[in-house]
C-alpha cells in the first residue's frame, strides 16, 4: 500500500524519541524520501507529517500562486518556514522538536493518524476529541437529503418522497 491509513499510539522513549509505525515507514520508504517532512498543521493543533508525496501536494498547492504573491509567501512561510526535516534512526525512531512538540502539545504520548497521502502527529486526547467531531460531521453528512451517501444507502427501486 502507498498510503497512510489507521492510527497508532505510541509513548516517546526517556531520551525524547518516539517511533514511527513501522506502515508508515514502508510508505516513506517506497516514496523514496529519506526521513519525515513535519510541520505544525496550520488549521489543527497537530503535526503534519509525510514524505515526496506531501511536498509534491504542497508544490502543487503552490504552482497556483502568483510568485512573490502575498498569499504565495504566507503558504511558505507556513508550510515551510516551520517544517523540519527529521532522521528516521535505524531503530525507526524521531526526535521531535521542542516547536513541534510545543504546537501539539505533545508531552510524553502521541497518536500517528493515516490520512491517505500524508499522516498527522496528535497529543492523544485532542486526537479523540477531533475524531469524535469528524465522525459526527460525517454521520450528518451522510444523512443530509440530496448527498451520494445518503442517496446510495436508498434500496433499489425506491422511490423519491
Amino acid at each position: 500500500m502507498d498510503r497512510f491509513v489507521s492510527h497508532y499510539m505510541l509513548r516517546l522513549d526517556a531520551k525524547g524519541r518516539v517511533s514511527v509505525p513501522a506502515p508508515f515507514r514502508a510508505v516513506l520508504a517506497r516514496d523514496g524520501f529519506d526521513g519525515l517532512y513535519c510541520y505544525p498543521a496550520p488549521d489543527r493543533p497537530a503535526l503534519d507529517a509525510g514524505g515526496n508525496a506531501l511536498l509534491t501536494e504542497i508544490e502543487a498547492l503552490m504552482a497556483d500562486l502568483p510568485l512573490y504573491s502575498d498569499r504565495r509567501e504566507q503558504f511558505s512561510l507556513a508550510l515551510y518556514g516551520t517544517s523540519a526535516t527529521l532522521k528516521i534512526d535505524g531503530e525507526g525512531r524521531v526526535q521531535l522538536t521542542e516547536t513541534l512538540k510545543a504546537h501539539a502539545a505533545i508531552a510524553d504520548t502521541v497518536s500517528f493518524v493515516g490520512l491517505g497521502h500524508k499522516f498527522q502527529i496528535w497529543e492523544p486526547g485532542r486526537f479523540r476529541s477531533e475524531f469524535a467531531e469528524a465522525t459526527a460531521k460525517v454521520r450528518a453528512f451522510r444523512q443530509a437529503p440530496g448527498t451520494r451517501m445518503a442517496a446510495a444507502e436508498k434500496p433499489p427501486g425506491a422511490r423519491e418522497e
